[in-house]
């Protein structure tokens, strides 16, 4: 009974007032699915990221529109500087939102970045050149503060066997997003051509082409904005080493629960930079989120160019619906299978198992280029929904090793140190894609991977170097955090 009993009372201690207590409490005596929680997680998951991948579907028109490309082969190094300029602002202030966040709470971060994205993501739909649209992008970018802070949220409002379901939920509703953004951005730009009988090209969303799906994101990120109202707020807001007491039981409390969480008064604030099972997850999801960003880019400019450079020579409409259906795939993959896919492998297996599937699966791509008519479209979603599904889960598996390798008090700069490597990750991502498509576009009849062959080649040595960071002694896990 010694040491467990008294870190196990201390836990139990609950402080009036506190908001994380409250939730701590509350999560105590509470039984059943979270249903309400896991809602509010998947709604401000699909704000922030509706904006990200949205562009994709009108991108390639939206530069033709700017009239700066002088060939269509250029198309593609100004859509990587549109696409990087949101990842650079977030990599430039991913850690300070996730300082803000462990100082003045996660609901107020999170009230901030909904809000930001309804202004900035209209603003970007009005661009009418292409500086305006970098400028709108990057501020986006920099006032993107959802992600790390949810994170961190998700961890702390779910009872510890819910925990990797409440992971599963924010990369399944991150995959989502990126999944419905460029559906919307398909099926709502240019609506003055696709749909005359409802908008003139004298009308306003005539004038904007890109501006519909701008402002139907905005104007969910509104309602999100008031549904946060009353979402809790789970950080706590007292210090248990600061309060002065004689009492030598307390203080046997507080030293057997920092024993617990593996630390000492001297070393309670360690720097993040010093805790490898954080940095060597951190690092992995990189990797697989730059493959996640130039997939999301390589994939619909490939899907949008002329077959004569070896694309699909799709429509936004058409590379909007087979994302859509690969989103209810992903979907349906995370909620029914991937909590119990985790139990059984666990998140390092899981991410090994749905990195090397993958691999396959992308180096597919170019053949099914070579059919046509419904057996293309159907082999097509098919290979999307997979990988949707496989980059997701690898993804997932991270995330949860990221806030299991920290407490509480250092979780939103954890998640914001996360978010700051990855956006920079992100940031090469689009430039480079963007480079390599269009040169991709001049090599048709090279001897060695020709045209998107090379695309898709590039894809799958990202991956593989993901995989290969998952084994020891790069990778390394901790124990279960509070």
């Amino acid at each position: 009974m010694g040491d467990e009993f008294r870190a196990d009372l201390l836990e139990k201690q609950y402080h009036e007032g506190c908001p994380g207590c409250l939730v701590d409490k509350t999560k105590e005596v509470r039984r059943g699915y979270p249903y309400a929680e896991l809602s509010f997680i998947w709604v401000i998951i699909l704000t922030t990221s509706l904006p990200i991948s949205s562009l994709y579907p009108f991108l390639y028109y939206m530069i033709q529109d700017f009239g700066v490309a002088k060939t269509e082969q250029e198309i593609g190094y100004y859509a990587g500087f549109i696409a990087c300029a949101f990842m650079l602002g977030r990599a430039l202030t991913s850690v300070l939102w996730g300082v803000m966040s462990d100082r003045y709470g996660r609901k107020p971060i999170i009230l901030l970045g909904t809000i930001t994205i309804a202004v900035f993501n209209a603003l970007f739909g009005m661009s009418t050149n292409i500086w305006m649209a970098i400028a709108t992008r990057f501020m986006l970018g920099s006032f993107n503060c959802l992600l790390g802070t949810i994170k961190a949220y998700a961890m702390e409002i779910f009872r510890e066997e819910y925990q990797a379901t409440a992971m599963s939920a924010v990369s399944t509703a991150w995959g989502i997003g990126l999944i419905i953004g460029p559906a919307l951005g398909g099926f709502l730009s240019q609506p003055a051509e696709k749909y005359p009988s409802v908008f003139t090209k004298a009308s306003f969303f005539g004038r904007f082409p890109y501006a519909l799906p701008c402002f139907t994101i905005s104007a969910f990120a509104l309602v999100v904005t008031a549904i946060c109202c009353f979402i809790p707020e789970t950080l706590h807001n007292h210090e248990l080493d600061n309060k002065t007491s004689d009492d030598d039981s307390v203080e046997a409390l507080e030293a057997a629960s920092l024993e617990t969480a593996g630390m000492t008064g001297n070393n309670k604030r360690t720097s993040l930079f010093k805790n490898w099972p954080l940095m060597s997850s951190i690092l992995v999801y990189c990797v697989l989120c730059l493959h996640d960003t130039a997939y999301s880019e390589i994939f619909a400019l490939w899907a949008n160019s002329p077959s004569k450079f070896g694309g699909l020579g799709y429509s936004t409409n058409h590379v909007g619906t087979v994302l859509t259906i690969s989103g209810f795939g992903l979907f349906s993959f995370q909620v029914l299978l991937y909590p119990a896919a985790e139990r059984l492998l666990g998140p390092v297996l899981l991410t090994r198992l749905a990195g090397a599937l993958m691999i396959p699966v992308q180096m597919s791509y170019t053949f099914i280029a070579h059919l046509s008519g419904i057996p293309r479209s159907l082999l097509l979603t098919v290979a999307s929904i997979f990988v949707n599904v496989f980059s997701v889960s690898a993804i997932t598996g991270m995330l949860i090793l990221q806030n299991r390798a920290v407490d509480q008090h250092q979780r939103g700069a954890a998640n914001g140190l996360a978010m700051t490597s990855m956006s920079l990750f992100k940031t090469v991502a689009p430039v480079v894609s963007g480079f390599l498509f269009s040169w991709s576009e001049e090599r048709q009849n090279a001897s060695f991977l020709p045209g998107p062959q090379m695309l898709f080649f590039f894809l799958n040595v990202i991956v593989i170097l993901a995989v290969c960071l998952t084994f020891r002694p790069f990778l390394v896990t901790a124990a279960r955090r509070r």
